[in-house]
């Protein structure tokens, strides 16, 4: 199986490049934001507050009561609650924060790692996170380290949210991206860094064009895979 590891910071566009690189390539995308998301629903449903102070609680509850499924329908991963598919749930303002915070939780990484791992180990896949190439998957075949300018990231969020109706500023957004890099690069478990051996791509001047052929170009002179 072949693994490629793509971390990078938010809105560095991660999640849109390499599901499309993972479609021309036939890999499985994973997507393990989607699992924190679910988490936090799940949790947030569940009236259980989301902070340092209430890990063990977190904990308790996720690993007694989460069914957290992974699936791929059509070539599009779905991620199932319960039974419930929750995809379209996790994708709020509201959730994208609370994973944030329950992704700095050291019992929450390590309830997801095994799952993590068990998608690699039974795929061709591209997994992008904020510790693919860290943690999760440190002997992927190759790391690619995908990020752009703050405030490139935080005017592509900003149209993303805008073309989806919501009220924002692209102001509130940039507060947000800084918020959130500050979080991923501070945690105490597996913080966001570039592995020492990841390929570092700056997107800041590309197209998506430009950003996935760069991508697969990459996979495809470092890896045995020919499709």
């Amino acid at each position: 199986m072949i693994n490629v590891a793509l971390d990078g910071p938010v809105g560095a566009g991660k999640s849109t490049v390499a599901r499309e690189c993972a479609k021309r390539l036939g890999f499985v995308y994973v997507d393990t934001g989607a699992l924190y998301r679910s988490c936090a629903l799940f949790c947030i449903r569940n009236n259980v507050e989301i902070d340092p102070g209430n890990e063990e609680k977190i904990s308790e509850i996720l690993n007694s009561d989460l069914d957290l499924e992974f699936d791929i329908v059509d070539g599009i991963q779905h991620v199932y609650v319960n039974g419930e598919d929750v995809s379209d749930q996790i994708r709020t303002r509201e959730i994208s924060k609370a994973a944030s915070d329950i992704s700095a939780l050291p019992s929450v990484r390590r309830f997801l790692l095994d799952r993590q791992r068990e998608i690699a180990a039974k795929n061709n896949v591209i997994m992008d996170g904020r510790d693919i190439g860290t943690v999760i998957l440190p002997n992927a075949d190759i790391k690619i380290f995908i990020t752009a300018r703050p405030e490139i990231r935080a005017k592509r969020r900003y149209d993303e949210l805008k073309a989806k109706g919501h009220d924002v500023t692209l102001g509130e957004i940039l507060v947000e991206v800084n918020k959130r890099d500050f979080n991923d690069t501070h945690r105490k478990e597996a913080p966001l860094v570039q592995a020492p051996d990841a390929i570092l791509l700056d997107t800041s001047e590309l197209t998506f064009e430009e950003t996935v052929e760069g991508m697969i170009e990459l996979i495809g002179s470092l890896t045995e895979y020919d499709k």
